[in-house]
């Protein structure tokens, strides 16, 4: 399993690259594993304000949908349109896939978020328990 070390992640399995202001969301190698073929993508709508933990994306696979969630308060600058043709790209790529970008508006939300080894832990736990 694929846990870059440069990446911050969330406990509800997304990825967060950071640069600057701005941060870079998708979903993690575990989580595209789990959800199987990824079919379609919702993406939020530039210039959307989302508020840490809301409901951004949603992500339909051949299993089931899943929701993407916000890892910070922040406005929408960049939705992946790419994504609307080719949703499998995800799949194929999960780390260079991104979802949704969003300009962070307090900082201090991103010191909930895990490093590679916390988020590999939490994933040797759902491993565990299924």
């Amino acid at each position: 399993m694929n846990i870059p070390e440069n990446l911050k992640y969330t406990r509800t399995h997304e990825w967060v690259r950071i640069e600057g202001e701005t941060v870079y969301v998708g979903i993690t190698d575990y989580a595209q594993e789990s959800l199987g073929d990824i079919v379609f993508v919702e993406i939020p709508e530039v210039d959307e304000e989302l508020a840490k933990g809301d409901e951004a994306a949603t992500i339909e696979s051949v299993k089931a949908a899943s929701a993407i969630y916000a890892p910070c308060a922040g406005e929408v600058k960049e939705g992946n349109d790419a994504l609307e043709d080719t949703p499998e790209l995800i799949n194929q790529k999960p780390y260079e896939t991104f979802i949704f970008a969003l300009s962070v508006k307090d900082p201090a939300d991103l010191e909930d978020l895990l490093d590679a080894a916390a988020y590999t832990q939490i994933v040797e736990q759902e491993k565990e328990s299924h």
